[in-house]
């Protein structure tokens, strides 16, 4: 597996040759830096763990100072592991996103927005009951009944109710990468990512 961290920096469509429109990503991909190298030897496990963005030396830690000196860079925002990594890289060497080829299929991984607390209508889908009109009062948007007549008088594990909404690790499977602007560490990947502009996440083969 080989894989990038990366910003979402906002959407935009572009036309292949024959016309065609296609809603993408732009997604700002590394550079990263190999920050440790673990082995089977002496982790128990193989894989690569990738630094991406700086942060301020006095607001970091000694420990992740010392931890980021090993690779002689400077103290990094985001760190994520990534297993079994195809490429062989030793500490400090970068991963940029030149990993990638057009029309490459790959997987990305973020975090969707939050919603905050939300009524059954919005969260799930429901389409509210009766009309607002002959003194109905204030139950268009209402749940309905919770409980069950034929088994405890009690609410059964599972029933959708209003709650958080949001703010949910998801992966997205099947997204191709469409462009790479290796210039300016760019990569147009198609369809939406989870996330706001500006958040974190990860794309993988």
């Amino acid at each position: 597996m080989k894989g990038i961290i990366g910003k979402k920096v906002g959407m935009t469509s572009i036309f292949d040759p024959t016309g065609k429109q296609t809603a993408c990503t732009i997604i700002e991909a590394g550079p990263c830096v190999v920050t440790q190298v673990k082995t089977q030897e002496t982790d128990g496990y193989s894989a690569l763990q990738l630094s991406f963005g700086d942060k301020k030396e006095k607001n970091s830690s000694s420990a992740a100072i010392n931890h980021f000196s090993k690779a002689q860079t400077s103290p990094k925002r985001f760190s994520k592991e990534f297993r079994d990594f195809s490429l062989a890289k030793n500490i400090g060497e970068t991963v940029t996103v030149d990993i990638f080829s057009e029309g490459e299929t790959i997987e990305v991984v973020g975090t969707t927005k939050g919603k905050g607390f939300q009524g059954v209508v919005k969260r799930h889908g429901f389409s509210g009951v009766g009309q607002q009109s002959h003194g109905q009062h204030d139950r268009q948007r209402a749940p309905g009944s919770l409980g069950n007549s034929s088994d405890a008088s009690r609410v059964m594990k599972g029933m959708r109710m209003a709650g958080r909404m949001g703010n949910d690790r998801v992966k997205m499977k099947g997204l191709k990468v469409v462009k790479i602007f290796a210039d300016k560490n760019y990569i147009l990947v198609s369809g939406s990512v989870p996330g706001h502009n500006g958040s974190i996440v990860l794309i993988q083969k």
